[in-house]
This record gives C-alpha cells, structure tokens and sequence, in this order.
C-alpha cells in the first residue's frame, strides 16, 4: 500500500503555531478564578485580532476556531454550554472583526477593532444564552456590567496588540492588510 505525502504550506504552519498559542493562553486563563462568572481578560483573543492584523482573515478564522475546538476538548467542556457560549463568542467576535476590516480599513486600527471583537463577542455570549439557556428577561441585567468589562479588556488588548504590531515593525517582518493603528 503505498504512503501518502501530506503537503504543509508556511500559512498551515502559521495557523498551527498561532492556534497553539491561543489554546495555551485560553487554557491557562480558565485556571485563574474569576471574582464575577464568566469575566475573563480574553487574551485568548488578542491571538486572533494579530493573526487578523498581521496575516488576513482567514488565519484568524482558522486561529479562533481551532482555539475554542481544542481548549474545550483539553478542558473536558466540548458541546456543553460553556463551549457553546465560546463559540457563540467567537464566531460573533469574528463577524464583527470580518466588518470592521471591511468597511473600516483605514479608520479601525487594533483598538478600534478589538473594542468591536469585545462588543460582539459579548453579545454573541448572551443572545446564545437568552435563546437556548436562560430565556428570562433578568438575564439582560447582566448585560451592562458585563459589557463595560468586555469593552475595558478590548481597550486593553487593542493597546496590546498596537505594541505587538509596532514590535512587529521595528524587526522588519512583513504584514498584510494592515490597518492604520490609531
């Protein structure tokens, strides 16, 4: 029988070291108590706002995806709730970034852009835990406080990844796509 060759390409070895990255820190942010259910800085997310940054949409799609995949399987929460709501975060997180590189390219930077990856992640979070989990009308008073903390830890990984980017620069290596960073 003869043996297949798989074929790599550099943006497969890309997306796997990013993903890595994402999955490791999204793992290690599960393991720090929270002081409020389900707050968490979504460092996790800052892989992917550089992967969209620095390499195009479809490496933070793969990156996103992988991470929220892999770290519910590594932390034994596959296709319950926790990681329904984590993809649900994630893929309103990703449509929201897909927007704002599309009709805001050159006024979004990474600021702008993680402000909108919190927003929709957020949101994504409760209208999947309206519809499916908690369809009570208490649960959107929730919503305010929780949001003012996503878009608190937006604000700081949009600041994070403008220093990543401008590290980035300063060694030389090449970007595509990449937004002016206001």
């Amino acid at each position: 029988m003869p043996v297949e060759t798989v074929t790599t390409r550099p943006e497969d070895h890309r997306i796997a070291w990013l993903a890595a990255l994402a999955i490791a820190i999204h793992v290690l942010e599960a393991a720090i108590p929270s002081p409020v259910p389900g707050l968490k800085p979504g460092l996790a997310n800052l892989v992917t706002l550089l992967a969209l940054l620095a390499f195009g949409w479809r490496t933070a799609v793969w990156v996103s995806l992988l991470r929220v995949l892999v770290g519910s399987l590594i932390l034994g929460s596959f296709l319950t709730p926790t990681f329904m709501l984590s993809l649900a975060g994630a893929l309103a997180s990703l449509l929201a970034l897909g927007l704002g590189r599309a009709l805001g390219r050159h006024w979004l930077g990474p600021l702008g852009l993680s402000l909108l990856a919190a927003l929709g992640h957020i949101s994504g979070q409760f209208l999947l835990a309206y519809a499916l989990f908690i369809p009570h009308p208490g649960l959107w008073h929730l919503f305010p406080p929780l949001l003012t903390a996503a878009l608190i830890f937006g604000i700081l990984n949009g600041i994070i990844a403008n220093l990543a980017l401008q590290g980035v620069d300063r060694i030389g290596t090449p970007r595509e796509g990449t937004a002016s960073r206001t």
